[in-house]
């Protein structure tokens, strides 16, 4: 199996490098990861992966990630998948405008805002997931279950955040916090219908997420393999 390759920099421009990232554009896990390069300054060859074609299911990617998942980032010899742990990979590898901040106290808020995201909200709504229950259940009772299990999540996010009125999620610094926040906000403001109003710490800081040059870059419509 062949994967789409192009160059991808971190203003969207084409170059070279060492890093790899195996993405789907649409994919929000793909989406936090390319963030996070693109906050970095890290340049990266894009290669895609159809999910919607089952491209993950072949035996090629399998080598990569035997969960059959984007993202895997390749650097050298080190291929990470997982989205966290490619972060925290990328946090150590390169330090360049550091994620995760010295202090501990807000260290453990980045990571605690991460871990809402990644364990107890994207997993709920992933594609695989909603298919299945629309087999079962019929079709429309996908939207209700992601509805409830997003604003189940931003309620906690919302009551984590409540006593930072910073610009992003945790004062005026982009952290670990954000990179998780930005894909999951938009997307479930966006495809799934979340009413925004319920949530206004959120809604405020994806606003901010929103005029940030690295973020646009690595939004889904911008991506190689995007389907307009």
């Amino acid at each position: 199996m062949e994967f789409e390759a192009q160059a991808q920099s971190s203003d969207g421009s084409s170059t070279s490098s060492k890093l790899v990232l195996y993405s789907f554009w649409q994919s929000s896990c793909s989406w936090r990861v390319r963030f996070a390069l693109n906050l970095k300054g890290l340049s990266y060859e894009y290669r895609a992966v159809n999910l919607g074609r089952g491209e993950q299911l072949s035996p090629d990617f399998e080598r990569l990630n035997p969960l059959k998942y984007v993202p895997v980032l390749v650097d050298g010899a080190v291929v990470v998948s997982d989205s966290y742990a490619i972060l925290l990979y990328l946090e150590e590898k390169y330090p360049q405008k550091a994620l995760l901040p010295a202090d501990l106290h807000l260290k453990s808020l980045n990571l605690q805002v991460a871990s809402i995201v990644s364990s107890s909200i994207q997993p709920l709504i992933m594609l695989g997931l909603l298919k299945t229950i629309e087999e079962k259940f019929g079709p429309e009772e996908q939207l209700p279950w992601a509805q409830t299990n997003i604003e189940n999540g931003f309620n906690a996010l919302e009551k984590l955040l409540k006593n930072f009125s910073g610009r992003y999620a945790l004062g005026e610094e982009v952290y670990m916090a954000d990179v998780f926040l930005a894909p999951q906000v938009s997307v479930a403001f966006g495809r799934f219908n979340i009413d925004t109003s319920k949530f206004p710490a959120l809604a405020r800081i994806y606003e901010s997420y929103k005029m940030l040059p690295e973020f646009q870059a690595s939004s889904p419509e911008r991506q190689p393999d995007a389907l307009h």
